[in-house]
């Protein structure tokens, strides 16, 4: 592979990756007093995600999903940013580790 070849690839990659951003439609659930506000996004099918938790509780809580195949821990006073591919339609349940019983939402694609 030449320089020429890895400069194009490189740019390609560049433009695939803002692309991504660039289109990904975006929400936002916070984590308030162990629960996610609000506790149920509806989404379109086939589009490009972008989720964004905010934790405003002071202690740490994972956002995890068994179905979205997600699994990442937001600091107490932080968020993290969660990128999804496109979705078929259906039902994506995910919860909050270190509360279950109160930390539960889902995503409806349609």
């Amino acid at each position: 592979m030449n320089i020429k070849s890895i400069i194009m690839t490189i740019a390609i990659l560049g433009i695939q990756i803002g692309a991504f951003n660039a289109v990904a439609e975006e929400y936002v659930v916070t984590i308030k007093d162990h629960q996610f506000v609000p506790n149920q996004i509806e989404m379109k099918a086939g589009e490009k995600h972008r989720l964004i938790v905010i934790n405003n509780d002071a202690t740490p809580e994972e956002f995890e999903s068994y179905e979205l195949n997600r699994e990442k821990i937001v600091s107490g006073n932080s968020k993290i940013v969660i990128f999804l591919t496109p979705l078929k339609a259906g039902e994506y349940s995910f919860f909050g580790e270190f509360n279950p019983k109160t930390a539960q939402g889902r995503i409806v694609v349609k």
